[in-house]
């Protein structure tokens, strides 16, 4: 990603007005938050990025809805539809607080890559949220040790991960991690839309 990540620079950039843009998003396509809650600004600091969350996009066309699909702290693996994010996040008829950026990986993978990925993501529904591995990261960091062993818990970029590597597109880890910074400073991921 070309775009460096910090905070002043995400709110110097336009932000698109979502009806116009909904008809334009796919499937697979990736979606950054910049949150300003508490956990959001520990996973920030962690990780030395402005980003604290990674989902992916999920377009059910027979229903006409743009969903995410997300591991969320204290949910777990879940969908949400995008609309949720911009008006209601927490039920209190607010937005979400904080950035959110689209992004799209290009070259694109397949539909049937894409599909494959998502479908991978769909039976993780309800998989918990891999809370200990917050914890684990910063032991990681500080000791310098390895990657962790695979378990079902995900936290939100391990669940991206997870997706991308079913559509074969694999992204590297940094610092024997990955976050949503791993993810965005991938040279295929390419910003397109502001919608906060």
């Amino acid at each position: 990603m070309a775009l460096t990540t910090n905070k002043k620079e995400l709110n110097a950039i336009d932000i698109d007005n979502y009806e116009q843009v909904r008809p334009q998003l796919k499937t697979g396509d990736l979606v950054f938050c910049s949150g300003n809650y508490i956990f959001s600004k520990v996973i920030q600091r962690l990780t030395k990025s402005c980003w604290s969350h990674v989902g992916v996009i999920y377009i059910d066309e027979e229903l006409k809805r743009v969903l995410i699909l997300e591991s969320e702290t204290l949910i777990g693996v879940r969908l949400i539809p995008l609309s949720k994010y911009l008006k209601d996040y927490k039920d209190n008829e607010r937005p979400y607080e904080g950035n959110l950026i689209i992004a799209r990986v290009n070259p694109n993978p397949s539909k049937e890559l894409v599909n494959r990925g998502i479908s991978y993501g769909l039976d993780s529904l309800a998989q918990p949220y891999d809370n200990r591995e917050i914890f684990r990261i910063l032991t990681r960091i500080l000791f310098k040790l390895g990657k962790r062993e695979r378990n079902k818990r995900f936290v939100c970029s391990e669940l991206v991960r997870d997706v991308y590597k079913e559509a074969k597109v694999f992204f590297k880890y940094t610092n024997n991690f990955i976050s949503p910074e791993s993810i965005w400073q991938d040279d295929r991921v390419n910003k397109i839309y502001r919608l906060l």
